[in-house]
């Protein structure tokens, strides 16, 4: 079945719409993009994505043609013409059409495209039962280079660590930065416990802040758990009692091996999985409304 998409100011049949192929997002991954969850007829922290898509945007100088409000407004419309009430939003913000030159001044206007459907990223036994996770060769992009707090179209090097994932037979790729301490996953961010206390990197390392894992820091010092941000090398990570990665697609997943080395008991954690039951009521009752009668369950 067919999904509805918003494309440019039209709302289109998603086997329809058309992007030129002369887009410098399609050319060149010149271009913002967010991932946002629906749950149960509610869009998850609509403001907190939309927000990071505009800084994003600002950042590589790309001016979007609607004020956040607009775009949020956009979004709910995509989701309420689609109707569904647990689904992924992907908005997607390029240069738009240019030319085969790179110059951003021969795009004159930005397209935007909102896409709903549905997504899972892991296999529903994987949070039964713990991810694997190997840690790949390439490393984060430096932040002097392209600052990975800007959530752009080009994933290459991410994509790059989640292909030696998918060689080594493993869930998830874990990516180092250029000086080698841990950073975050090909697609999500990472945590790990020790005696019962929660650390994860800091944004400075260069990671995606994502908006997930603010959720679950939020959670945890909400439960009473101390949640550290700070510097962690493989080391931390080998020797932790637990791990997991969180992510919009993700959301909260379980790590019991890492580079062929079981963490902990091999297991989901009690911490993890405490963490898991907090933030599957958060998204039981947080969110923006689609639809009228989205607080009937």
């Amino acid at each position: 079945m067919s999904q509805v998409a918003y494309v440019n100011g039209a709302f289109v049949s998603s086997d329809q719409a058309t992007v030129s192929v002369y887009d410098h997002g399609f050319l060149y991954g010149d271009g913002v993009f967010e991932g946002i969850r629906v749950y149960h007829g509610r869009v998850l922290r609509l403001r907190e994505h939309v927000a990071r898509l505009y800084e994003s945007a600002r950042t590589i100088m790309l001016q979007i043609p609607a004020p956040p409000e607009e775009m949020e407004r956009l979004i709910v419309e995509t989701v309420r013409r689609n109707g569904l009430r647990d689904a992924y939003i992907r908005p997607v913000v390029s240069r738009g059409r240019g030319d085969l030159g790179i110059d951003p001044r021969k795009c004159p206007a930005p397209t935007i495209v909102i896409i709903v459907d549905k997504i899972q990223l892991y296999p529903e036994e994987a949070y039964r039962v713990g991810l694997k996770m190997i840690t790949a060769t390439h490393r984060k992009a430096s932040a002097d280079a392209l600052n990975p707090r800007v959530k752009s179209l080009n994933y290459l090097n991410q994509i790059m660590a989640r292909m030696e994932a998918n060689l080594h037979g493993a869930n998830e790729a874990l990516m180092l930065n250029a000086q080698g301490y841990v950073c975050e996953c090909s697609a999500d961010n990472i945590f790990h416990v020790k005696n019962g206390e929660v650390f994860t990197p800091a944004p400075h390392l260069g990671i995606l802040r994502g908006v997930t894992r603010d959720a679950v820091i939020e959670i945890g010092r909400d439960l009473g758990v101390a949640v550290h941000e700070g510097t962690y090398t493989l080391h931390d990570l080998y020797t932790a009692d637990e791990m997991f990665l969180t992510g919009t697609g993700a959301e909260l997943g379980p790590v019991v091996t890492l580079d062929g080395r079981s963490i902990g008991d091999g297991k989901p954690g009690p911490v993890t999985n405490r963490l898991i039951g907090a933030f599957r009521d958060l998204v039981a009752h947080e969110g923006t409304p689609v639809f009228d009668e989205a607080s009937v369950r």
